[in-house]
């Protein structure tokens, strides 16, 4: 009996010891994102141990704006970012110090994430739709981002000039919905998970939102160069979001109806996942699931038009297009 309990602690040992280098031999890296819904598939390869099992040890490193992250992946404060498109990621990028190496999130229509929302003293005075916004006081981020590009497409769309919009840059999303309550200016672009307990305390009014106005490619995977040649490294983790995509996908995306995902034993444990990440309830996290491509696909052509724009607008500079950004070995093209 002593001689198997000898072996068998041996044995326990040796497997403790294979987990030890197993954990040592995990390729380190950090990912820079938001706690927005539109990264749910890093959390739930994160929360599920789809990196991990992938052979990476990953740490996320969270922002309050998507600029920053930018500027955090092409000084190697972080490996890999995950946020969505800007004018600044665009001319780091055109410089050649960032290289996009997948897709994440996409304004589509009948999924909520990015809103038009007005201040209580603005819609009483008749902001009530996002047509109504020409003329107003808007804040956001920062100048040339992403809620930036969607207030342009919105002017094209309903043929006013931005111009004529005073656009209020307020550096991150909670200093934004702060001036909105605090009626300093008369609306705002807004990530629903933001936004939302603005309109339940009473604080804001929704007006629309961009995925039903104006569907684009919003946010995208990118790295540095140096972290682009470590093909190994990125392989696993695109082959881990891959997978997280698709469950996200499949689980929550497609059992939807009218924005809203159910909440029943096939959906809570991701939906948990998210709300834990977020910083929401279920409940809240039900109605803020961004649409992400199930393949992890890029809109590369969407991704051009963005960058015409923002250099038609002098937001990018000139002299590069997409295919220039894009890490084409990585990137599935849609």
């Amino acid at each position: 009996m002593i001689g198997i309990a000898r072996v068998a602690a041996v044995s326990l040992l040796a497997m403790m010891a294979m987990g030890t280098a197993r954990a040592e031999d995990a390729l380190k890296a950090k990912i820079g994102v938001l706690r927005l819904s539109s990264s749910a598939p890093v959390f739930i390869a994160q929360d599920k141990g789809y990196f991990r099992d992938a052979g990476l040890d990953i740490e996320l490193k969270f922002f309050d704006a998507a600029q920053p992250i930018a500027v955090a992946t092409t000084s190697g404060d972080v490996d890999f970012g995950v946020t969505a498109f800007t004018a600044g990621l665009y001319n780091l990028a055109g410089k050649g110090v960032l290289k996009v190496i997948g897709g994440m999130s996409r304004e589509k229509a009948g999924y909520p994430l990015i809103g038009y929302f007005a201040s209580n003293n603005a819609y009483a005075a008749g902001l009530k739709t996002p047509k109504d916004l020409a003329g107003k006081r808007i804040a956001m981020t920062q100048v040339g981002s992403s809620f930036h590009y969607s207030l342009g497409l919105l002017a094209d769309k309903y043929g006013f000039k931005l111009a004529d919009v005073k656009i209020v840059p307020l550096q991150s999303l909670s200093n934004a919905a702060a001036a909105l309550k605090g009626e300093t200016v008369d609306a705002a672009l807004l990530p629903i998970s933001t936004a939302r307990k603005l309109m339940d305390d009473g604080g804001a009014k929704f007006l629309g939102w961009v995925g039903d106005e104006t569907p684009w490619q919003l946010g995208a995977v990118f790295a540095s160069p140096k972290t682009v040649a470590n093909k190994a490294l990125v392989t696993k983790l695109l082959g881990a979001l891959a997978k997280a995509d698709r469950e996200y996908h499949d689980v929550i995306l497609a059992s939807m109806k009218n924005g809203v995902a159910p909440i029943n034993d096939k959906t809570k444990p991701l939906l948990e996942i998210i709300a834990k990440y977020t910083n929401l309830s279920v409940e809240q996290v039900v109605g803020n699931c961004a649409y992400i491509d199930p393949d992890g696909k890029l809109d590369v052509k969407n991704v051009d038009n963005q960058i015409k724009w923002l250099q038609e607008q002098g937001f990018v500079d000139k002299g590069f297009a997409a295919d220039t950004i894009i890490a084409k070995d990585f990137v599935k093209a849609d």
